[in-house]
C-alpha cells in the first residue's frame, strides 16, 4: 500500500507544481525548502570546513556535515509525513509540500528569458540571464555559447531538478524527495573542485552522483520519447548520440540528458568550458552543428515541455494501474 501512496504523491506533486509553481508570496514570506537547506549547510560549512586542516580532515568534516544535514532534513520530513499521512486532507498537505521539490515551471521560465534576451536584449543581457542557471563564466560566452549553455542547463536540470525529485518521492515519499533535494543542494553549494571545497565537498559530490544515476537515464528516456513526437526533433539522432556520447561526459549523469537533447536537436553540446577563470575540458555531446541561437533554445524548450507532459502522463497511468491492482486485491 505504501508504494501506491508514494507514487500518487509524486503524481500529485507534479500536477500541483505544473499548475501553480512555487507561489511568489510564499517565497517572500518564508523562503523555499532549498533556501532552508542551504542556510543549514552554510552554518555547517562555517563550523566544520577549516582551511588550515589537512585535506583528509576536511574530507571527514564534509562527511560529518552531510550526515548532519541529512539527519535534520530527513527527520523533519519523516515527522511531517507520519503526522499527515493518516487522512485525505493530510495527503493533500503532503502533496503541497512535495510540490515545492520539482521545478519545471521555473526552469522553463529561466531558459525562456535567455531566448528572449538573445532575440531582443543583446549579448550582455543574454549573458546575465544565462548566468542565473549555469556556473560557468558568462563573459567567456559568445551568442552561440550562451545558447548552448542554456540548452545544456535545461537538459541537466530536467534530470536533477524535476525527474530526480519525483523519482525519489515515488520511491520513498516526501522523506525521499527531501533527502534527495538536500543532497543535490549540497552538491551545488560545496561539490566543486575548488581549493575550499574539493575535500570538504567530496562526500556531497559522490553522493549526488549516486542518487542522480537512475533519474539521468530516465530523463534521457523521456527526451527520447519526446523527440518521437516533437516537430523537427530527431529520435534516431537522440538515440545515436546517447549510444555514442552519453558515457563520455565528465559527469556520470549529465551526459545522458545532454546527449539526448543534442541528438534530438541536431546540435553538438558540451566541450571545453570556463569556470572561475579555469578552462575545464569535456567531450562534445552529439555530432550535429556547433552553432546555436535562440531558435534552438526555443526548440529545446518545446522538447522539454513535451518530455514533461510524457512524464506526467506516464505517472498518471502508473497510479491508475496501481490503484486498480490494490483495489482488486481487496
Amino acid at each position: 500500500m505504501v508504494w501506491i501512496v508514494n507514487l500518487s504523491l509524486s503524481a500529485a506533486a507534479l500536477a500541483l507544481e505544473a499548475a501553480c509553481g512555487y507561489p511568489g508570496f510564499l517565497y517572500r514570506a518564508v523562503g523555499h525548502p532549498v533556501t532552508w537547506i542551504g542556510a543549514l549547510l552554510e552554518a555547517l560549512e562555517r563550523g566544520l570546513n577549516r582551511p588550515e586542516t589537512s585535506a583528509r580532515a576536511r574530507r571527514i568534516a564534509g562527511v560529518v556535515a552531510i550526515v548532519l544535514l541529512l539527519g535534520v532534513c530527513g527527520a523533519t520530513a519523516a515527522l511531517l509525513e507520519a503526522s499527515l499521512s493518516r487522512s485525505l486532507a493530510g495527503f493533500a498537505a503532503l502533496a503541497v509540500l512535495a510540490a515545492s521539490l520539482p521545478a519545471q515551471r521555473s526552469l522553463h521560465r529561466h531558459v525562456r528569458v535567455v531566448a528572449d534576451s538573445l532575440e531582443r536584449g543583446g549579448l550582455d543581457q543574454a549573458r546575465r540571464a544565462v548566468s542565473l542557471i549555469v556556473g560557468r563564466d558568462p563573459d567567456s560566452l559568445d551568442r552561440g555559447g550562451v545558447a548552448r549553455a542554456a540548452i545544456e542547463s535545461l537538459a541537466e536540470n530536467f534530470s536533477d531538478g524535476i525527474v530526480a525529485p519525483l523519482f525519489w518521492i515515488a520511491v520513498a515519499g516526501l522523506t525521499g524527495g527531501v533527502l534527495y533535494k538536500a543532497i543535490n543542494t549540497a552538491d551545488s553549494m560545496i561539490g566543486h573542485r575548488t581549493p575550499r571545497h574539493e575535500a570538504f565537498g567530496w562526500a556531497a559530490a559522490r553522493l549526488d552522483d549516486l542518487v542522480n544515476l537512475p533519474a539521468s537515464r530516465l530523463s534521457a528516456f523521456w527526451l527520447l520519447l519526446a523527440a518521437c513526437v516533437s516537430p523537427g526533433a530527431s529520435a534516431p539522432g537522440a538515440w545515436r548520440a546517447l549510444r555514442q556520447d552519453a558515457r563520455r561526459h565528465r559527469s556520470p549523469n549529465a551526459g545522458w540528458p545532454e546527449t539526448a537533447m543534442a541528438g534530438a536537436l541536431g546540435l553538438a553540446l558540451g566541450g571545453p568550458r570556463v569556470y572561475s577563470g579555469r578552462l575545464v575540458e569535456d567531450a562534445i555531446m552529439g555530432d550535429g552543428r556547433r552553432e546555436a541561437d535562440s531558435t534552438d533554445v526555443r526548440a529545446a524548450l518545446s522538447l522539454y515541455s513535451i518530455a514533461c507532459l510524457i512524464q506526467g502522463a506516464s505517472l498518471a497511468v502508473l497510479v491508475a494501474i496501481g490503484w486498480f491492482i490494490v483495489l482488486r486485491a481487496r
